[in-house]
């Protein structure tokens, strides 16, 4: 594709978002710089300002050097926006999310950008047991929990402090019984954007009370940009030789298998759309790719190397890195155009995806995977990093 080209596309987008959406679902893999055809929306922070239960929402900026910036709301935790420059220089926002608090509240798919939890991921029949008593949680994904339960963390406000142009700390205080669950959880989330293109996340919380935590974020990705399409011709590379496989409700059935010889395995980077659709009763049971993997624990930035993702469009890589044992890697499976982005593109089904660190769904009902029980005098502390490069 030439300048010219690339110029007029430009001027496409900037007349209306509907026929930039248009086009790019016309374009094919093999023209790699389509994808600046879509425009970043510039958001305003006062689509962000609201009261909800009697708390203030607002809209907070991280920036680096390199004139990246990740843009965040507390309601919910949420990454609204992350805006990285491609080899040309140009920011494409590869978060999918919306452009005002109410479009979040409104929002079919609770989850576009939150911080998770309680637990994140599921539990079965929304019960555990702990220290002898059951514990019944609401159960908000068929006959089980997910994500925390009727309003997980995703529909909170948090308490939030920017700490620099960097740094923005989130704190919440999920009380004793909240969504059920035992203890009065003190929770802080630490968002970091870096130099060198590193959205980093810790997380760190102390219970007075036994109980289950899993903390992540759901941040939904197109590393070709927000509005640019179908995310199957990305491609990926889990750093996993294995994965838990579930039951039709998407519980893991305790089992723990290789994913060579399977649709699942991305030990070599392959498009997420090369099987996704092959006949296989996991893919049937998730409709594609919304699965556990147990990360082989490959060393890389004082962590474990996750994942590898690459944006055909845009030349993006997302390099995640973690101390968590486990990626759920989940490819848009349930999107279904009921709601409508930042950019004027409709939520169509695979047009994000979604790479969350965290231990392995149903931990408390399953005794052989590694435990996400905090005690009091414990402090639960764990870090991820979303490094981004072209």
């Amino acid at each position: 594709m030439n300048l010219k080209s690339l110029t007029s596309l430009a001027a496409v987008a900037a007349i209306g978002f509907a026929s930039c959406q248009s086009e790019t679902k016309k374009t094919s893999s093999g023209d790699s710089l389509k994808n600046d055809s879509v425009a970043v929306v510039k958001l305003v922070a006062d689509s962000f300002k609201k009261e909800i239960d009697g708390k203030q929402t607002a809209l907070y900026t991280l920036k680096n050097k390199n004139n990246a910036e990740a843009i965040f709301t507390n309601y919910g935790g949420r990454l609204v926006s992350l805006l990285i420059p491609n080899k040309e220089g140009k920011l494409v926002d590869v978060v999918v999310g919306f452009k005002s608090v109410n479009d979040y509240e409104k929002s079919t798919e609770p989850y576009f950008g939150a911080t998770i939890g309680r637990y994140g991921n599921r539990i079965a029949k929304g019960k555990f047991t702990l220290d002898g008593k059951t514990y019944a949680l609401f159960t908000n994904n068929g006959q089980n929990t997910l994500h925390g339960g009727k309003k997980g963390y995703q529909y909170v406000v948090w308490d939030a402090k920017q700490v620099n142009d960097h740094t923005l700390e989130l704190h919440y205080l999920s009380k004793d019984g909240d969504e059920n669950f035992p203890g009065n959880l003190d929770v802080k989330v630490t968002y970091t954007l870096t130099d060198d293109n590193e959205l980093k996340m810790d997380y760190e919380a102390k219970t007075d009370k036994a109980t289950p935590v899993n903390l992540t974020n759901h941040a939904f990705f197109n590393l070709n940009g927000d509005g640019s399409g179908e995310i199957l011709n990305h491609e990926v590379q889990i750093y996993a030789d294995e994965y838990t496989p579930v039951d039709s409700s998407l519980i893991p059935s305790g089992k723990i298998e290789k994913v060579a010889g399977t649709p699942f395995d991305f030990t070599k980077a392959t498009t997420i759309g090369a099987r996704v659709n092959d006949k296989n009763e996991q893919l049937t049971f998730g409709k594609g790719y919304d699965h556990n993997y147990v990360l082989n624990k490959t060393k890389a930035m004082n962590m474990f190397h996750a994942a590898t993702v690459k944006g055909d469009k845009s030349g993006i890589v997302m390099d995640i890195y973690t101390q968590e044992p486990g990626l759920q890697f989940y490819s848009g499976n349930f999107m279904q155009s009921k709601n409508t982005f930042k950019t004027g593109a409709k939520d169509d089904f695979r047009t994000a995806f979604a790479m969350e660190t965290q231990h392995f769904p149903d931990s408390p009902n399953q005794p052989s995977f590694p435990s996400t029980i905090l005690k009091p005098g414990q402090v639960y502390k764990t870090s991820s990093i979303y490094k981004f490069s072209n």
